[in-house]
C-alpha cells in the first residue's frame, strides 16, 4: 500500500478538504493556506502541546510571518470538554484581540476539537476553524463534518453548533506517540462505518487487525481515508443530522450514557473512553437489533469477535445500573418528542434510524451488560 499524502473532498454550502499524510504539521504553507487573516488562535491541551505545538507555529510564523499568534491550552482528557474553558477559548481570543477573519487552530484529539470549533463558531458569529486532530479517532469522526461540543454533568454535547472547519489537516505521524489504547479507541470508530454501510471494508478491517494495530503508516492512511470518504459522503447530504447523518451515530446513544454515567472521568482511570464506549455502545445496538428481530445475531457475534480482535470492551461496565443509562439516553439529541430513536442494523453494513424504539426492549438489553 501507498503511504503518500491523500486528500478526500468535502462539499456542500461549505466545502473544504481533508488532508491526510506523515509530516503534515510542519508544512507551513499547508498550515496557512486556509488562514485569511492575520490572528491566528493555536489551542491544544497540556498532553498534546509539548509534542506538536512549537513546530506548528513556528511553520506558520515561516510562511506568514505577521501572523499573530495566541495559545489557549487545556488539561488532556473528557473532563475538561466544559462551558468554563470554552470561556477560556473565548478569553483567549479577545486577548488575542481576534477580528473577524480570524482562525483557529484546534490541535489535539477530539476534545480539543470540539471545543475550540465551538468557541470558533461562538466569536463574533463564527470565526474559521481548521481541525489539526492528533489522534485516531479524531481524524476519522470528530474533526470532520463541523459538529462542535462541550459536555454539562446531564450528558455529553448537549451545548454545541454546526460549524464546519476550513480544513482538516491530519498528520499520520503524529500517530506514533499515540498510547495503544487512544490507537484502539480510534480503530472502534473506524470499525463503526464497516458497520454502518461498508462490509468489504468490515472483511479489510478483520484482515488488516494486525498492521493497524501496529501502527503501520500505509494502512492506518488506508483506514483514515476509506473512513473519511464515508463520513464525507453522509456529511455533503446531510450536514445538519436532519436523516442519513444520524446514522454515523451508530452505537453512540448507548456509548454517551456509559460516559455521562461514569461521570466523563480523567485519563488514567478506569472509565471508558469515547472509542471504548462506542464499542460497547454497537455491541448493545447489533444485540437489540437482534432482539427486535432486525438482524441476525450471528452478526452481532462477528462484530463482538472483531472488536475482541481488536482489544475493545464489548460489555456494559460493572456498577452501572440499567435505568440510569435508559434515563441518560432519553437526553439523545437524535430522540423526538421524548420517544427514543436509535441507530440499529439488519446486519453488518445495513445501518438504519428506528425511530420509537420500545423502551422494555432497551431495558432488557441494558440489563444483560
Amino acid at each position: 500500500m501507498n503511504a503518500s499524502p491523500r486528500t478526500v473532498a468535502v462539499g456542500g454550502d461549505h466545502p473544504y478538504t481533508i488532508h491526510i499524510g506523515p509530516g503534515l504539521l510542519e508544512l507551513g504553507e499547508l498550515l496557512a493556506a486556509p488562514v485569511r487573516g492575520r490572528h491566528v488562535l493555536l489551542a491544544s491541551d497540556d498532553t498534546v502541546a509539548p509534542l506538536y505545538l512549537a513546530r506548528v507555529r513556528a511553520a506558520l510564523q515561516a510562511a506568514r510571518p505577521e501572523l499573530k499568534i495566541g495559545e489557549y491550552i487545556i488539561p488532556a482528557g473528557e473532563a475538561s470538554k466544559t462551558l468554563d474553558n470554552f470561556g477560556g477559548a473565548i478569553a483567549a481570543l479577545a486577548t488575542l484581540g481576534a477580528t473577524r477573519d480570524a482562525c483557529v487552530l484546534a490541535l489535539g484529539g477530539g476534545v480539543v476539537g470540539d471545543l475550540a470549533g465551538f468557541a470558533a463558531a461562538c466569536w463574533m458569529r463564527g470565526v474559521d476553524c481548521v481541525q489539526l486532530p492528533t489522534t485516531l479517532l479524531a481524524m476519522v469522526d470528530s474533526s470532520v463534518g463541523g459538529k462542535t461540543a462541550v459536555d454539562i454533568a446531564q450528558g455529553k454535547n448537549l451545548v454545541g453548533a454546526f460549524h464546519p472547519p476550513r480544513a482538516v489537516i491530519a498528520d499520520t505521524a503524529a500517530l506514533r506517540t499515540l498510547p495503544p489504547r487512544e490507537l484502539r479507541a480510534g480503530l472502534a470508530e473506524v470499525i463503526k462505518y464497516g458497520c454502518i454501510r461498508d462490509p468489504l471494508f468490515f472483511q479489510w478491517l478483520q484482515a488488516e487487525r494486525s498492521a493497524l494495530l501496529a501502527g503501520d503508516d500505509a494502512a492506518l492512511a488506508q483506514a483514515i481515508a476509506r473512513s473519511c470518504e464515508h463520513k464525507a459522503e453522509i456529511v455533503e447530504r446531510d450536514p445538519l443530522e436532519k436523516g442519513e447523518r444520524a446514522l454515523l451515530n451508530l452505537g453512540h446513544t448507548f456509548g454517551h450514557a456509559i460516559e455521562t454515567a461514569q461521570g466523563y472521568g480523567a485519563p488514567g482511570n478506569d472509565n471508558l473512553n469515547h472509542g471504548e464506549a462506542v464499542a460497547v455502545g454497537m455491541v448493545l445496538a447489533a444485540r437489540l437489533s437482534a432482539a427486535l428481530g432486525m438482524a441476525p445475531s450471528s452478526d452481532t457475534d462477528t462484530l463482538r469477535a472483531l472488536l475482541e480482535a481488536y482489544g475493545l470492551p464489548v460489555r456494559i461496565p460493572a456498577g452501572l445500573e440499567p435505568d440510569a443509562l435508559l434515563a441518560h439516553m432519553r437526553l439523545d439529541k437524535k430522540n423526538i418528542a421524548g420517544r427514543l430513536r436509535l441507530v440499529l442494523w439488519r446486519g453488518i453494513g445495513k445501518a438504519e434510524v428506528v425511530p420509537d424504539v420500545d423502551e422494555a426492549a432497551v431495558l432488557a438489553v441494558l440489563a444483560e451488560g
